[in-house]
């Protein structure tokens, strides 16, 4: 995808921050991508932050949902075993197509190295299909599970899916992003963005929601967690 030309490498993400990252990228959006497209996303935004969806979203200190989905590989990836390991943190992401989901999981990636000095595992979880995690994995070089969500059945379960209205499909469609061939079914559901860390009891201990997919946690912000709770 044309986003991977941008200065977006892991070498390049362990020296900046998730925020100048996607400064650059809305930088080019606005360069590149019309007035009036921009507006649709910005109107999408907007109606979901009013809906309140964030809001109802899983919070901490509650029993987080258990998870059995297959990885970018088809191997069948259990949040009951990773969590035996020590926490567990989940990402939810749209797709590869989402260069606000990729720079995330690239900054992410530079730090799983921390990740599990301090105990604790990385999942990143998408409705997209199985080839499409694996295409993304690849592309990306990702040293984490990502977790095929099929019909978003497990978002769900944390309250983050929404339909992406039609007024937003036909800008989609224009860009080749074909949900329900990237998705494998023809909901027009997506997740909103979420990063939740899980105890090892599987209880959430951090969860952090947002309609606006450009606004997601710091990797650091993360790590100063988990070392917080060590």
């Amino acid at each position: 995808m044309k986003w991977r030309s941008l200065e977006e490498s892991a070498s390049l993400s362990e020296t900046r921050s998730l925020r100048e990252i996607y400064a650059d990228r809305k930088e080019l959006n606005e360069k590149y991508v019309p007035a009036e497209i921009r507006a649709v996303h910005s109107r999408v935004v907007a109606e979901l932050k009013a809906s309140g969806i964030a809001g109802r979203a899983l919070k901490p200190g509650t029993a987080a949902p258990q998870f059995d989905l297959p990885d970018q590989n088809g191997k069948p990836a259990r949040s009951a075993d990773l969590l035996e390991r020590g926490p567990l943190i989940v990402l939810f992401i749209r797709g590869r197509w989402c260069p606000f989901c990729v720079g995330q999981l690239e900054a992410m990636n530079a730090i799983v190295p921390q990740i599990q000095s301090l105990g604790a595992s990385l999942v990143a979880i998408s409705p997209q299909t199985i080839r499409q995690n694996l295409l993304m994995a690849d592309q990306h070089k990702l040293c984490f599970p990502v977790l095929n969500d099929p019909a978003n059945k497990f978002a769900r379960q944390y309250g983050l899916i929404y339909q992406v209205p039609d007024y937003q499909r036909e800008i989609y469609r224009r860009a080749f992003v074909n949900l329900p061939f990237l998705n494998g079914d023809e909901t027009w559901e997506l997740p909103i963005s979420a990063t939740y860390i899980l105890g090892q009891n599987g209880v959430i201990v951090y969860a952090s929601s947002d309609p606006d997919y450009t606004a997601r946690p710091e990797p650091a912000e993360i790590v100063q967690f988990l070392s917080s709770r060590r």
